[in-house]
C-alpha cells in the first residue's frame, strides 16, 4: 500500500464523524485527488451522515465496516467518543492503513486500544488551529493556518498538503495547548459578546468596534501582547476603572475585573491600589464589590 502523500496515486478514504471539521478535512483530501469511498456517522440514513456523503460524492456505511477498503480513515468525532470510534473500526480496517483523529485535547493516548487491537496500522493526530463555521469556506482556512500534529510521519505531510503549518505535540501537552487554543478562539468570542452587549446598552453599532480589535489582534501578534497593550491598565488610571466598575451590572463587572487582571499581568507592574480595586472574585462582599 502506498505511503506516500506527496504522490501522484489516488489513495482511498473514509470519514468517521460528518461534521464540518471532518468535512473540511476530507474535501482537502479530495483537492489533493484521493477519493472518499465512505461516510459513517451515528446511522447510514442520518442527515448529517447523508448530507456529507452527498457532499463528498461517497457511500454511507456502518462505523463497523468504515475501514474497508480504505487506506486513510479520518476520525472527525467528539473527543470523548475517538477511542469507542476507533474500536469499533478496528476489525474493518486495512493493513497499513492511517487513522488519524481531529481533537485538539487528545493525542495518541485515543488510540491505545486500537494499536493493541491492530498493530498492523498507521495512528496520528491532525488538529487545525482554525474554526470551520461552515464547510464553503473551511477550505480556504486551512490554507496558511497551523497544526498539531502527532504519530505517523504521514500525518504531517498530509497536513502540509492542505497548506497547513504543522508542527509536533506531545500527548502530555495537549491539554493545555488545548486550553490555549479554546481561549483563542471561544474567549475571545465570548468577549467580543460582551463588546456587543456594552455597544447595545449605549446605542454604538457593535460594528464600530471592528477596526480596533483587528487593530489590537494585529498589533499583539506583530510587538508582543506587552507591548501591544494601552489603556487605562496600562497608564495606571485607577479612577477610569473604577468609573467603568461601578457602571456594568454584575456579570459584565465581573468579566471586566478578570481581564483587567490579566492585562495588570501583562504590565509587569506591581500596583497595591489596583489590586485591591480588582480584587480576587473570590473575596465577594469582603472586597470593592461591596462599596460598587
Amino acid at each position: 500500500m502506498n505511503s506516500t502523500a506527496g504522490g501522484s496515486s489516488t489513495r482511498t478514504v473514509a470519514l468517521v464523524g460528518p461534521g464540518r471539521a471532518g468535512t473540511t478535512i476530507a474535501l482537502a483530501l479530495m483537492e489533493q485527488g484521493h477519493r472518499v469511498v465512505a461516510v459513517a456517522g451515528r446511522a447510514p440514513d442520518s442527515p448529517s451522515t447523508t448530507a456529507a456523503a452527498s457532499c463528498l460524492a461517497s457511500e454511507t456505511v456502518l462505523v463497523s465496516e468504515v475501514g474497508r477498503g480504505a487506506e486513510i480513515v479520518v476520525i472527525a468525532t467528539p473527543d470523548r467518543a475517538i477511542e469507542s470510534a476507533s474500536t469499533t473500526i478496528a476489525p474493518s480496517l486495512e493493513r497499513d492503513a492511517l487513522v488519524f483523529h481531529l481533537a485538539g485535547s487528545r493525542g495518541l493516548d485515543a488510540f491505545a486500544r486500537l494499536r493493541e487491537l491492530r498493530p498492523d496500522v498507521r495512528v496520528g493526530a491532525l488538529h487545525p488551529l482554525q474554526s470551520f463555521p461552515a464547510t464553503s469556506i473551511g477550505l480556504e482556512r486551512l490554507r496558511g493556518a497551523w497544526a498539531a500534529v502527532a504519530g505517523d510521519d504521514e500525518v504531517s505531510e498530509l497536513a502540509r498538503s492542505f497548506g497547513l503549518r504543522p508542527f509536533t505535540l506531545r500527548d502530555d501537552e495537549r491539554t493545555r495547548y488545548h486550553a490555549a487554543a479554546v481561549v483563542a478562539s471561544n474567549h475571545v468570542v465570548a468577549l467580543l459578546g460582551q463588546v456587543e452587549r456594552l455597544a447595545r446598552s449605549c446605542d454604538v453599532p457593535f460594528e464600530a468596534f471592528a477596526p480596533l480589535v483587528r487593530a489590537s489582534v494585529e498589533n499583539a501578534f506583530a510587538t508582543g501582547p506587552s507591548a501591544a497593550l494601552t489603556g487605562p491598565i496600562e497608564r495606571g488610571d485607577l479612577a477610569t476603572v473604577e468609573r467603568h466598575l461601578a457602571t456594568l451590572d454584575a456579570a459584565d463587572r465581573d468579566a471586566y475585573r478578570a481581564l483587567a487582571r490579566e492585562a495588570a499581568r501583562l504590565t509587569g507592574r506591581r500596583d497595591t491600589g489596583l489590586d485591591r480595586l480588582l480584587g480576587d472574585l473570590r473575596q465577594g462582599a469582603t472586597g470593592h464589590d461591596a462599596d460598587l
